[in-house]
């Protein structure tokens, strides 16, 4: 099963504030425990929201909205993806987790969709296009 583990932004992660070293040190260190463990597919830290922007969707029209945006909390300022084998031990990862701020953190987990979580709608082609599309990726060079 794959997790995502999604950091939730503060007041000065929003800011622009980066972390300390200590943090930095810290954080490295658990990376490399998940490395080890083989459970870390994917991990970022993301820039403020004043740096990004969101696209509405309202049927075929589009509106983009620049950031920053308002409601911090509902902010992620960084994320892993990590496959393990359930939520369980996806929980016990984020317990070991150093706490990626100063003061209060929030760390929430999310399963992501496989394949056979869609049921018939899903199609063998739909599911054909998605491997192709998956080992396309996956062949691609890193940047």
């Amino acid at each position: 099963m794959r997790f995502m583990l999604m950091v939730r932004a503060t007041q000065d992660s929003e800011a622009g504030a980066m972390p300390s070293e200590a943090i930095l040190t810290a954080m490295g260190k658990y990376n490399e425990e998940l490395v080890k463990a083989g459970v870390l597919l994917a991990g970022e830290g993301l820039h403020p929201s004043s740096r990004g922007a969101r696209v509405r969707f309202a049927g075929s029209q589009r509106t983009v909205i620049d950031g920053p945006f308002a409601e911090t909390k509902e902010l992620i300022a960084g994320f892993w993806l990590i496959q393990v084998k359930s939520l369980e031990e996806a929980i016990e990862w984020v317990k070991r987790c150093p706490n990626p701020f100063e003061g209060e953190s929030d760390i929430e987990i999310r399963r992501v969709f496989e394949a056979e979580d869609f049921g018939a709608e899903f199609t063998p082609e739909l599911r054909e296009q998605e491997e192709r599309l998956r080992a396309q990726v996956a062949a691609r060079p890193s940047h």
